[in-house]
């Protein structure tokens, strides 16, 4: 393949994406949507119960109980408000963007992605790992097959090539891997059941072990809270589910936020039954020695059971069936990744134009995912910690964004409890297993790094998505006739003809442009310099027998050079424009020009100009003096 086939090969899906504004299409019934998103979320079973144990060992039910209470009377709420704030799927990241202004909201949803993409990339690192664990286990696995490296790093590969071919009917895959894979659990843990109710000594064993460590309730109870952020990575649904809202059917905007509402407690309902019964289960039938690193269980307490007490060859099928829907919880996060960044960067300005195509994205994704899994040795127990903070900022954030959105009404009380709670989980995840942040903090830095670094690259782009001119405007362009429309930029300010007149005479002078010259004065007021692109509205007026042109834009260089494009476009004469050299430094003007939308304007109109318009017989002309 050439370059050129495989440049057009990479960018062919080049678009901005939908769902933001928006609805997504086609939509589906909110159960089947559940089970895109639960592939993600209910996977998790494939490895919760044992990082539950190693983190809170005999207490790991106690502990587990306490995550579910969270789940039902915290984060479902919470998220409940979260999805009736952004129907269509914004999250929120979208809300706190709202909450802080320009610059301010622009860096801290850098940050939150940064958090966000710790997550999604975690998530596809941690799953291939523990799909490779259930895989180097399982007794029929091929000998030259039992790296656990080898595996994980086979299995990113071939999802890595699903996306890059493309990947469709992902809904359709999704309901029969979820529904396969909890009637699989559902069978297991049943069967676990049975055995403990067989063998009631299992039990006994089991208090005896914890009334040994812990001889009061409440020293259980303050342990177990203590212990509760370890085993948060059990929360990593809710985001995921308000994400995918634009796909979940509804006849009006209120149905679709019912049920989306219903896809997230469903989901948080089923989790939880499974999650107290798989950790109570596992503690009491496994030895503790398995759960440790090497041991049968670490990783797939589940499937240890499975193959235990219902044989190897159903063991094996549960195998598949976690292994296929582990994998596909990588492409669940991929997918949310390909989603989140075109979403936000390019929208800032803060990416390559190619940053909208899906398999560029994919690459970039593939070898951060290969580096990780090196890092981290591809240990399920290792990257715990990394996960959770991804998951626990992104909820503490949707947390402080639904108090600081209520907190006039009677609810904030019930909400600023419950982002206390998550930041003191958020908190203490942090305290303990530092990694997570030093990675969290690794993909900020990059992110930041690229996005201004991008910035400053485009920022001499046309960036006006369009010109609309008012009737008065257009009135006053066409009035020119056959000659060229003469320009001269003004500060935004009210003017009288007494003010106006001294301007005209001088350029006419400088210039010396023929006393029956006519020319135009065109104010652009800034507003949100952050902002990137935007369409350029032109109001006319006249003050006497001058002609006054405003418009409203992010970037003035820029938005003044889209109105000249727009002027040749609509007279067919190229138009003229004249400035005064702006004092001061050079290097202080460029970062006004990027950071505020300001700076030496002269240079940089004529910079946008060159690349926009290549050919000089129609490129409108600048004139400095």
């Amino acid at each position: 393949m050439t370059l050129p086939k495989l440049a057009d090969w990479l960018l062919a899906d080049l678009k901005v994406p939908k769902g933001i504004h928006g609805k997504a299409e086609p939509e589906h019934a909110w159960w089947r949507v559940m089970c895109l998103t639960g592939v993600d979320y209910f996977s998790t079973l494939g490895y919760q119960p044992g990082i539950a144990f190693l983190a809170a060992g005999v207490l790991s039910p106690m502990a587990t109980l306490v995550l579910v209470l969270v789940t039902l009377f915290a984060a479902l709420p919470l998220y409940r408000r979260v999805a009736r704030a952004s129907p269509n799927g914004q999250g929120s990241i979208a809300m706190l963007e709202r909450l802080f202004p320009e610059w301010g909201g622009k860096i801290f949803v850098l940050v939150l992605l940064g958090f966000a993409t710790t997550d999604f990339i975690i998530t596809m690192t941690l799953s291939a790992a523990d799909a490779a664990a259930h895989f180097v286990h399982n007794p029929f696995a091929p000998s030259w097959l039992t790296g656990q490296m080898l595996v994980t790093l086979l299995l990113l590969t071939a999802l890595g090539v699903v996306f890059l071919k493309g990947f469709k009917e992902a809904i359709g895959i999704a309901v029969w891997l979820v529904a396969s894979y909890l009637v699989l659990n559902a069978v297991v843990t049943v069967r676990a059941v049975v055995e403990v109710l067989r063998h009631p000594h299992v039990v006994r064993i089991w208090q005896s072990a914890l009334w040994a460590h812990h001889p009061n309730w409440w020293g259980v109870a303050g342990v177990c809270l203590l212990l509760f952020p370890r085993l948060a990575l059990g929360l990593s649904g809710f985001e995921t589910g308000v994400a995918v809202m634009p796909l979940i059917k509804g006849e009006t905007l209120e149905e679709r936020i019912r049920n989306t509402q219903k896809l997230l407690a469903t989901a948080a309902l089923i989790m939880s039954v499974f999650l107290i019964a798989t950790s109570f289960v596992t503690t009491v039938l496994i030895p503790a020695k398995e759960f440790a690193d090497g041991g049968q269980a670490n990783g797939r307490a589940l499937a240890y059971l499975a193959h235990s007490y219902l044989g190897n060859v159903f063991g094996s099928v549960y195998d598949i069936s976690t292994i296929l829907i582990l994998a596909f919880a990588g492409a669940s996060a991929m997918a949310g990744l390909l989603n989140l960044i075109p979403r936000y960067l390019p929208r800032f300005g803060m990416a390559p134009e190619w940053a909208r195509a899906s398999r560029p994205l994919v690459l970039v994704f593939m070898g951060v995912a290969f580096l990780v899994t090196w890092a981290f040795h591809a240990n399920v127990d290792a990257q715990g910690g990394a996960y959770a903070t991804g998951v626990l900022v992104l909820i503490t954030s949707a947390a402080c964004a639904v108090t600081i959105a209520v907190w006039h009404t009677r609810a904030k009380w019930m909400y600023l409890a419950v982002a206390l709670v998550f930041v003191y989980t958020t908190l203490m995840n942090i305290w303990e297993r530092p990694e997570g942040l030093k990675i969290s903090l690794m993909f900020i830095a990059t992110i930041l790094t690229v996005s201004f670094v991008s910035r400053a690259m485009r920022s001499t782009e046309l960036r006006i998505t369009g010109v609309e001119l008012d009737a008065m405007a257009e009135d006053i362009i066409r009035s020119a006739g056959k000659e060229p429309v003469r320009i001269i930029p003004r500060k935004p300010k009210a003017g009288t003809a007494a003010d106006l007149d001294p301007l005209d005479k001088q350029i006419h002078k400088v210039h010396e442009l023929p006393a029956h010259t006519k020319i135009v004065f065109l104010q652009v007021e800034r507003t949100d310099a952050s902002e990137f692109s935007e369409r350029l509205t032109v109001r006319g007026e006249r003050v006497d027998h001058h002609c006054i042109l405003t418009a409203r834009s992010p970037i003035v260089a820029n938005s003044i050079a889209a109105f000249l494009i727009d002027v040749e476009k609509r007279t067919g004469h190229v138009p003229h424009i004249y400035f005064t050299w702006k004092e001061g430094s050079p290097v202080a003007n460029v970062f006004r020009f990027i950071f505020l939308g300001e700076g030496d304007v002269a240079p940089l109109t004529h910079e946008v100009l060159r690349k926009a318009v290549p050919e000089i017989g129609r490129r409108p002309i600048v004139h400095v003096s």
